[in-house]
């Protein structure tokens, strides 16, 4: 499999240290290589970012505990985790993160959500599933990007709470709380109510589109979440989303839409306006992993225009009180398979199925 999965247990700041050891010995390679690290270089010091942190520490003290130790672990300073970590932020058209969501409800009550998790290419088979138990929270699985705080790609949490999140290249840039760092705040909440007041009354200095749905709860939700304004679409039957803001309320806002988004928001839309109540998780993988079109879903192309590849397909199955991800693999779709609610010392360390 091109992602190891690997359990942290522990306190805010010793969970923060371990992500950042875990992620130290690639990360200035990754950072040299990375074209979007050469374009904050401008915003190092600049009172901007302190308010960012300002907010953060303010409304988020627990996770920026985790940030603090993030910078540790990394041997990093921690403005510059910080920096890495507002990226999206301050700069609205040159981070490589993308992204495909879906959503359906099928007829016998089961809730599927699927995300293809794209960004930068060097980083395929350089990713980790960190399973994390924290001591006041109830801890979470995700897919982790080296040096960032997990959460903003896709995860779920031992309450069942399920998150997939898609890049939104909002022109707007208001202080608030970094979008990546409330991401990871969304982890630590038990149900789909607190996810939604969190996300709408939190002060927001970037932009994401937040696919939320719950073990606990029937509904599902699709959340475009920006500086400018927040709307909140609880999805009928089926549902996809690219890179760009598409509801009523919210996709007035001044945002940059790439060929790549445009063309594959429109293809996902046709994709799933054929399924039907019976749909299932191989319908969902079928259509993150449809190359058709210059401009696929599922991108592998070396020349990308956004300079972005597919890095993992994540499938999450949702019953009432039951949550099992899979993750698949591009190339061999081989999968991993995890029950997302099984305390992991009361099972055997998952194998690829």
């Amino acid at each position: 499999m091109p992602y190891k999965y690997v359990r942290i247990a522990g306190n805010r700041r010793q969970v923060g240290v371990a992500l950042g050891k875990l992620a130290r010995p690639l990360m200035a390679a990754y950072l040299e290589q990375n074209g979007t690290w050469e374009a904050l270089r401008p915003w190092r010091g600049h009172s901007y970012l302190d308010q960012l942190g300002q907010f953060a520490r303010d409304a988020l003290p627990a996770i920026w505990e985790e940030l603090e130790g993030l910078a540790e672990g990394l041997r990093m300073p921690l403005a510059d985790v910080l920096l890495w970590n507002c990226r999206g932020d301050l700069l609205h058209s040159s981070t490589g993160d993308g992204c495909t969501s879906v959503a359906l409800k099928a007829a016998d009550g089961t809730r599927w959500i699927g995300h293809n998790e794209d960004g930068d290419p060097y980083l395929y088979g350089r990713c980790h599933l960190v399973d994390v138990a924290l001591e006041d929270a109830p801890g979470y699985l995700s897919f982790y990007y080296p040096g960032s705080l997990p959460g903003h790609t896709f995860a779920a949490n031992r309450a069942g709470l399920v998150q997939t999140i898609n890049n939104l290249r909002t022109r707007q840039r208001h202080p608030g709380v970094p979008r990546m760092l409330l991401a990871r705040a969304v982890l630590d909440c038990t149900t789909l109510d607190e996810a939604i007041a969190l996300l709408r009354d939190a002060p927001r200095s970037g932009g994401f589109h937040h696919t939320l749905g719950s073990a606990a709860d029937p509904r599902i939700f699709s959340a475009e979440v920006a500086p400018g304004g927040a709307s909140f679409l609880e999805i009928g039957t089926r549902y996809g989303h690219a890179n760009h803001m598409i509801h009523q309320e919210t996709r007035g806002q001044a945002q940059i839409i790439t060929d790549s988004s445009r063309t594959r928001q429109n293809r996902i839309e046709g994709i799933v306006d054929g399924w039907s109540p019976a749909t299932g998780g191989a319908e969902l993988l079928a259509a993150l992993h449809d190359a058709s079109g210059d401009l696929p879903i599922l991108r592998t192309a070396k020349d990308d225009p956004d300079d972005e590849n597919t890095l993992a397909t994540a499938i999450f199955e949702i019953r009432d009180d039951e949550v099992t991800l899979r993750v698949y693999d591009r190339k061999t779709r081989a999968d991993i398979a995890l029950d997302v609610m099984t305390d992991p010392d009361d099972e055997k360390k998952p194998d690829p199925a």
